[in-house]
């Protein structure tokens, strides 16, 4: 059994059983993956991968197992190879995240803008999706930190901690009637089409649960991952929209008025994530730190020595975030 073998497997199975495509991201060719994965069925006596004909079609249940334990393989020995890196040259290196739109545009730029002019020889790779996709992103290794607001808390192979506290704001354009109101109420709100976030996007749990709480049944009358794309429908009268405070900007917005709904929803808080057993090296820490700065090197290395929610839940229970 080779390395070589075991990154191919889990190359294949992670482009959707593609070896063709698979081969071209390794910069290699398709029949040599292809006898490397029978090689290796071979030497286990099980298939890895269904087939019919020369096409794979599925994942064996005995290849779903052996590529649980290959992927384990295979970031332990990026482990290593960090290690090496961080004692031969600390200042080098590459660094994934995985965040939603609302991070990337709003809450991350000074954090990134400060971390390259630090390090200007790390790689940065940002990738942006759901927050289910950035979940499985960091939970398989392929990103080293994954931060959202969602979804997090479905994969305990992940440790979470919490960044920063933020609400929304109720968005119209400046004729609206709500932009005259002094005192917003869920009612108030209920009473008009709505343009928010896909469920499962940016703290879309809260609100609906504010909803549900007081007997509300809103018309979301449109859904979108993204809150300048939200702007933009509520400008073209198709509804009031619901953001992230943070996702107001006075002079870019200047047509439309932001009502702060604070008191409509209870905060939501944004954390990062890493995977279990993952090797941070120093500038690693600096990026969560700068992120986040109660989060500083002793206090994540607390945190990894923590192993369930309860006793990371403990670790930051007396810390007040930062609100936005």
């Amino acid at each position: 059994m080779k390395l070589q073998q075991l990154r191919y497997i889990w190359e294949v199975a992670h482009h959707d059983l593609n070896v063709s495509a698979t081969a071209q991201s390794l910069y290699t060719s398709q029949p040599g993956i292809s006898k490397q994965i029978r090689l290796l069925e071979d030497e286990l006596g099980v298939e890895v991968f269904s087939r019919s004909g020369k096409h794979l079609t599925r994942v064996t249940p005995a290849g779903e197992a052996i590529l649980k334990t290959a992927g384990e393989i295979l970031r332990k020995v990026e482990s290593i190879k960090q290690v090496a890196q961080e004692f031969s040259d600390e200042q080098k290196g590459s660094l994934s995240i995985a965040t939603t739109h609302t991070q990337a545009r709003y809450a991350l730029p000074k954090t990134i803008e400060n971390f390259i002019n630090r390090y200007p020889e790390v790689s940065l790779h940002m990738h942006q999706g759901t927050p289910m996709q950035i979940s499985e992103l960091a939970a398989d290794g392929t990103v080293d930190f994954a931060i959202a607001t969602e979804a997090l808390e479905l994969f305990s192979d992940l440790i979470m901690m919490p960044c920063y506290k933020w609400n929304r704001a109720i968005i119209v354009p400046k004729d609206h009637p709500l932009a005259q109101v002094s005192n917003i109420t869920l009612e108030d709100v209920a009473a008009h089409p709505i343009v928010t976030y896909v469920f499962g996007f940016s703290g879309r749990s809260k609100l609906d649960e504010a909803f549900i709480a007081k007997g509300l049944a809103p018309k979301v009358v449109f859904t979108a991952a993204d809150a300048d794309v939200i702007k933009t429908y509520v400008r073209l009268g198709l509804g009031i929209g619901i953001v992230a405070k943070m996702a107001f900007n006075e002079e870019l917005d200047s047509d439309l008025v932001a009502i702060d709904a604070s008191h409509l929803f209870a905060p939501s808080i944004t954390r990062i994530g890493f995977r279990r057993g993952t090797f941070l090296r120093g500038f690693m820490y600096e990026f969560i730190e700068l992120f986040a700065p109660h989060l500083t090197k002793s206090v994540v290395e607390d945190a990894y020595q923590r192993h369930t929610k309860q006793e990371l839940d403990e670790l930051f229970e007396h810390i007040e975030l930062p609100e936005y």
